[in-house]
Protein backbone atom coordinates (compact mmCIF):
# COMPACT_ATOMS: atom_id res chain seq x y z
CA UNK A 1 0.00 0.00 0.00
CA UNK A 2 1.31 3.43 -0.93
CA UNK A 3 2.06 5.80 1.92
CA UNK A 4 -0.11 8.89 2.14
CA UNK A 5 2.84 11.00 3.28
CA UNK A 6 6.38 10.89 1.94
CA UNK A 7 7.87 12.84 4.84
CA UNK A 8 7.00 13.61 8.44
CA UNK A 9 6.47 17.35 7.92
CA UNK A 10 3.48 16.61 5.67
CA UNK A 11 2.01 14.14 8.17
CA UNK A 12 2.51 16.63 11.00
CA UNK A 13 0.77 19.41 9.08
CA UNK A 14 -2.28 17.26 8.43
CA UNK A 15 -2.57 15.54 11.83
CA UNK A 16 -2.91 16.30 15.53
CA UNK A 17 -0.20 15.29 17.95
CA UNK A 18 -1.70 13.57 20.98
CA UNK A 19 -4.91 12.81 19.08
CA UNK A 20 -3.93 11.18 15.80
CA UNK A 21 -0.44 10.12 16.85
CA UNK A 22 2.06 10.34 19.68
CA UNK A 23 5.83 10.21 19.95
CA UNK A 24 7.62 8.67 22.91
CA UNK A 25 11.33 9.21 23.54
CA UNK A 26 13.60 7.94 26.31
CA UNK A 27 17.22 9.00 25.82
CA UNK A 28 19.32 6.91 28.22
CA UNK A 29 22.68 7.50 26.56
CA UNK A 30 23.09 3.83 25.60
CA UNK A 31 25.12 2.66 22.58
CA UNK A 32 21.98 1.28 20.95
CA UNK A 33 18.48 2.71 20.67
CA UNK A 34 15.43 0.47 20.19
CA UNK A 35 12.86 2.08 17.91
CA UNK A 36 9.33 1.40 16.66
CA UNK A 37 8.75 3.88 13.82
CA UNK A 38 5.43 2.23 12.85
CA UNK A 39 3.84 1.71 16.25
CA UNK A 40 0.26 1.99 17.44
CA UNK A 41 -2.36 1.08 14.84
CA UNK A 42 0.17 1.02 11.98
CA UNK A 43 1.99 -2.19 12.93
CA UNK A 44 0.26 -3.26 16.16
CA UNK A 45 2.41 -4.56 18.99
CA UNK A 46 5.71 -3.23 17.72
CA UNK A 47 5.96 -0.34 20.19
CA UNK A 48 5.18 -2.61 23.14
CA UNK A 49 7.85 -5.10 22.07
CA UNK A 50 10.36 -2.31 21.48
CA UNK A 51 9.66 -0.89 24.93
CA UNK A 52 10.15 -4.30 26.53
CA UNK A 53 13.47 -4.71 24.72
CA UNK A 54 14.66 -1.28 25.83
CA UNK A 55 13.78 -1.95 29.46
CA UNK A 56 15.06 0.70 31.86
CA UNK A 57 18.60 1.08 30.54
CA UNK A 58 18.45 1.26 26.72
CA UNK A 59 17.27 4.31 24.77
CA UNK A 60 13.82 4.02 23.23
CA UNK A 61 11.77 5.76 20.54
CA UNK A 62 8.27 5.10 19.22
CA UNK A 63 6.02 6.80 16.72
CA UNK A 64 2.49 5.51 17.33
CA UNK A 65 -0.66 6.14 15.32
CA UNK A 66 -3.59 6.46 17.72
CA UNK A 67 -6.44 6.39 15.21
CA UNK A 68 -7.49 3.36 13.17
CA UNK A 69 -7.18 3.65 9.42
CA UNK A 70 -5.58 2.24 6.32
CA UNK A 71 -1.99 1.06 6.84
CA UNK A 72 -0.62 3.89 4.69
CA UNK A 73 -2.37 6.71 6.54
CA UNK A 74 0.41 7.15 9.12
CA UNK A 75 3.07 4.83 7.70
CA UNK A 76 6.22 6.52 6.39
CA UNK A 77 8.47 3.92 4.81
CA UNK A 78 11.71 3.33 6.68
CA UNK A 79 14.11 4.92 4.19
CA UNK A 80 12.03 8.12 4.21
CA UNK A 81 11.19 8.19 7.93
CA UNK A 82 12.48 11.60 9.00
CA UNK A 83 10.68 12.53 12.21
CA UNK A 84 13.15 15.01 13.83
CA UNK A 85 13.33 13.45 17.29
CA UNK A 86 13.99 10.03 15.79
CA UNK A 87 16.74 11.41 13.56
CA UNK A 88 18.32 13.17 16.53
CA UNK A 89 18.33 10.17 18.89
CA UNK A 90 19.28 7.61 16.25
CA UNK A 91 21.98 9.92 14.91
CA UNK A 92 23.62 10.11 18.35
CA UNK A 93 23.52 6.33 18.88
CA UNK A 94 26.08 3.80 17.67
CA UNK A 95 23.37 1.37 16.49
CA UNK A 96 19.60 1.28 16.20
CA UNK A 97 17.39 -1.79 16.54
CA UNK A 98 14.13 -1.20 14.65
CA UNK A 99 11.09 -3.33 15.45
CA UNK A 100 8.63 -3.71 12.56
CA UNK A 101 5.57 -5.78 11.76
CA UNK A 102 5.03 -7.77 8.58
CA UNK A 103 2.19 -9.76 7.11
CA UNK A 104 1.65 -13.36 8.15
CA UNK A 105 3.03 -16.03 5.85
CA UNK A 106 2.11 -19.13 7.86
CA UNK A 107 5.22 -19.00 10.05
CA UNK A 108 6.37 -17.10 13.15
CA UNK A 109 9.78 -16.42 11.61
CA UNK A 110 11.52 -13.15 12.47
CA UNK A 111 13.19 -11.60 9.43
CA UNK A 112 16.48 -9.88 10.26
CA UNK A 113 18.07 -7.13 8.19
CA UNK A 114 20.10 -3.96 8.46
CA UNK A 115 23.76 -3.05 7.99
CA UNK A 116 25.00 -4.01 11.48
CA UNK A 117 25.93 -7.55 10.46
CA UNK A 118 27.57 -8.61 13.73
CA UNK A 119 24.64 -7.48 15.89
CA UNK A 120 22.09 -8.81 13.38
CA UNK A 121 23.70 -12.25 13.35
CA UNK A 122 24.10 -12.31 17.14
CA UNK A 123 20.38 -11.57 17.55
CA UNK A 124 19.49 -14.31 15.06
CA UNK A 125 21.65 -16.87 16.89
CA UNK A 126 20.21 -15.88 20.27
CA UNK A 127 16.61 -16.09 19.05
CA UNK A 128 17.15 -19.53 17.55
CA UNK A 129 18.77 -20.77 20.76
CA UNK A 130 15.69 -19.52 22.63
CA UNK A 131 13.34 -21.46 20.36
CA UNK A 132 12.28 -18.71 17.93
CA UNK A 133 12.62 -18.98 14.17
CA UNK A 134 14.83 -16.27 12.65
CA UNK A 135 16.37 -15.84 9.21
CA UNK A 136 17.80 -13.14 6.93
CA UNK A 137 15.14 -10.76 5.66
CA UNK A 138 15.79 -11.12 1.95
CA UNK A 139 12.48 -9.49 0.98
CA UNK A 140 12.89 -6.66 3.50
CA UNK A 141 16.67 -6.45 3.94
CA UNK A 142 16.83 -3.00 5.57
CA UNK A 143 20.08 -2.11 3.79
CA UNK A 144 19.21 1.32 2.38
CA UNK A 145 21.61 3.89 3.79
CA UNK A 146 18.76 6.22 4.78
CA UNK A 147 16.70 3.47 6.43
CA UNK A 148 16.05 4.87 9.91
CA UNK A 149 17.84 1.90 11.51
CA UNK A 150 21.02 2.78 9.61
CA UNK A 151 21.05 6.55 10.26
CA UNK A 152 23.33 6.09 13.24
CA UNK A 153 26.86 7.30 14.05
CA UNK A 154 28.18 4.04 12.60
CA UNK A 155 25.86 4.06 9.58
CA UNK A 156 24.49 0.69 10.64
CA UNK A 157 21.62 -0.86 12.53
CA UNK A 158 19.32 -3.88 12.65
CA UNK A 159 15.79 -4.26 11.32
CA UNK A 160 13.54 -6.95 12.80
CA UNK A 161 10.33 -7.88 10.96
CA UNK A 162 7.84 -9.78 13.14
CA UNK A 163 4.75 -11.41 11.60
CA UNK A 164 1.36 -10.54 13.06
CA UNK A 165 0.96 -14.08 14.43
CA UNK A 166 4.10 -13.70 16.55
CA UNK A 167 3.13 -10.21 17.70
CA UNK A 168 -0.27 -11.49 18.80
CA UNK A 169 1.36 -14.37 20.67
CA UNK A 170 3.82 -12.11 22.47
CA UNK A 171 0.95 -9.78 23.44
CA UNK A 172 -0.72 -12.51 25.52
CA UNK A 173 2.14 -14.84 26.43
CA UNK A 174 4.11 -13.03 29.13
CA UNK A 175 6.65 -15.83 29.52
CA UNK A 176 7.15 -15.95 25.77
CA UNK A 177 7.74 -12.20 25.64
CA UNK A 178 10.25 -12.42 28.48
CA UNK A 179 12.10 -15.21 26.67
CA UNK A 180 12.12 -13.17 23.45
CA UNK A 181 13.38 -10.07 25.25
CA UNK A 182 16.07 -11.97 27.15
CA UNK A 183 17.33 -13.52 23.91
CA UNK A 184 17.65 -10.22 22.06
CA UNK A 185 19.14 -8.43 25.06
CA UNK A 186 21.67 -11.24 25.55
CA UNK A 187 22.88 -10.55 22.02
CA UNK A 188 23.18 -6.83 22.74
CA UNK A 189 24.93 -7.51 26.03
CA UNK A 190 27.41 -9.85 24.36
CA UNK A 191 28.54 -6.89 22.25
CA UNK A 192 28.52 -4.41 25.13
CA UNK A 193 25.48 -2.48 23.89
CA UNK A 194 23.45 -2.08 27.08
CA UNK A 195 24.01 0.50 29.79
CA UNK A 196 25.26 4.03 29.37
CA UNK A 197 28.09 4.52 26.88
CA UNK A 198 31.13 6.51 27.90
CA UNK A 199 31.65 9.41 25.54
CA UNK A 200 28.17 9.18 24.04
CA UNK A 201 27.27 12.52 22.41
CA UNK A 202 24.08 12.52 24.46
CA UNK A 203 24.42 14.65 27.54
CA UNK A 204 22.37 13.81 30.60
CA UNK A 205 19.61 11.33 29.74
CA UNK A 206 16.53 13.08 28.43
CA UNK A 207 12.97 11.91 28.11
CA UNK A 208 9.80 13.37 26.78
CA UNK A 209 6.53 13.03 24.91
CA UNK A 210 4.71 15.18 22.45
Amino acid sequence: MTDRYGRFADLEAASRSGVDYRIRVEDRGSPVVVIAPHGGTIEPGTARIAGALAGADVSFYAFEALEPGAHGDFHITSHRFDEPRALDLVGRSRFALAIHGRKDDGTDTVWLGGRAAELRDAIGDALRRAGFAAEPGTRLPGLHETNICNRTRSGAGVQMELPMSLRRRLATDRAGLETFVQAVRSAMQSLGLTGREEGNPASAPRSGKR
